[in-house]
């Protein structure tokens, strides 16, 4: 599998060197909704050095949550899941994950306390319109209700943690066994929640220091990838004990490929750069498609200059045709 189980740093704090996402929802599985959470989490993953080493897309089912949540859990560093914490009946993340790791589920006071400030923040620090509902009643139990309390109706217990990382949300990133980071589907939510977490895992000597991150090099080439595959072969197996890895990644119709250059030895990878764009005809950039950008801000300039001197030359004509006539 490729993978460790949470590894502690030489100060006995729990680093996080492995990373895996759990994506649930009907929907993803469908084709209802397109996924963006989990490429976001591998660039975060990349980022703070951790090796996004596994991504899962699983049903609105209980049974496959508690399977892989118990299963990621015991395999790698940093788990996070995506969707299923909503108000509705096939919101099944929460009381699945407590089942999984033997936790009661109970009303967490705290975030309905959030709920309750934001909610009223939100409705008085605006004029609210006449098609939109007016403050929650908190002390009466409707349906709706009873809706909003599923939603901070979680898990509790040894292991169980509730970060309020964002002042502008109820929400709390709840984290279960230790190492499973519970977040909302929705990408917004779930995007600001990983930000804002970032400087909690800091303080807690999960993420690598900066030198031991990785970093990636991307090399623009004209070139087929046919073309290079036996000079990236060889490369490859020339820097593998450096910890290098080679990439080739067509880009289709575009007219030019990228090769990726990965690890952690930076002055090492810098190295390689002057080689690796002489043998594949190609030069570095900073983001796959830069050189066609920059191409094509030429030409749009070229024209612009075009079209300025076009214009010139006919204020010219004019010019000279009144002189004429004066």
């Amino acid at each position: 599998m490729g993978s460790t189980s949470a590894s502690p740093d030489p100060e006995g704090k729990r680093l996080y060197r492995t990373a895996a996402c759990l994506i649930i929802g009907d929907e993803v599985l469908n084709g209802k909704t397109v996924d963006t959470n989990s490429p976001f989490f591998a660039k975060y993953c990349f980022d703070l050095g951790i090796a996004l080493s596994r991504i899962e897309t699983i049903p609105d089912v209980a049974d496959d949550i508690i399977s892989s949540a118990q299963r990621l859990s015991s395999n790698y560093d940093f788990v996070v899941t995506s969707g299923g914490i909503g108000p509705t009946h096939d919101d099944i993340t929460y009381p699945s994950l407590a089942t999984a790791f033997n936790l009661p589920l109970t009303l967490h006071q705290p975030t309905v306390e959030r709920m309750k400030a934001l909610q009223h923040v939100q409705a008085h620090g605006k004029r609210l319109k006449d098609s939109e509902p007016s403050e929650q009643d908190w002390d009466t139990m409707t349906p709706q209700l009873q809706a909003r309390l599923r939603m901070a109706t979680l898990p509790t217990g040894p292991g169980v943690e509730y970060l309020f990382v964002d002042d502008t949300m109820w929400v709390p990133v709840v984290v279960v066994n230790s190492n499973v980071y519970i977040l909302p589907g929705i990408p917004r939510l779930f995007q600001a929640l990983l930000e804002n977490l970032v400087p909690v895992l800091q303080s807690r000597g999960h993420i690598s220091p900066e030198s031991m991150r990785s970093h990636r090099i991307l090399i623009s080439t004209p070139l087929a990838e046919s073309a290079v595959a036996e000079y990236l072969t060889k490369l490859q197996d020339r820097v593998e004990e450096k910890g290098i890895k080679v990439g080739s990644y067509p880009r289709w119709g575009l007219g030019t490929n990228t090769v990726t250059l990965v690890g952690r030895d930076r002055e090492y990878l810098e190295s390689l750069v002057e080689e690796v764009e002489r043998e594949v005809e190609g030069c570095r950039v900073s983001v796959e498609g830069e050189e066609e950008e920059e191409e094509g801000g030429v030409e749009k300039k070229a024209e612009v200059v075009s079209e300025a001197a076009e214009k010139a030359e006919k204020a010219e004509k004019v010019v000279e045709k009144v002189a004429e006539k004066l």
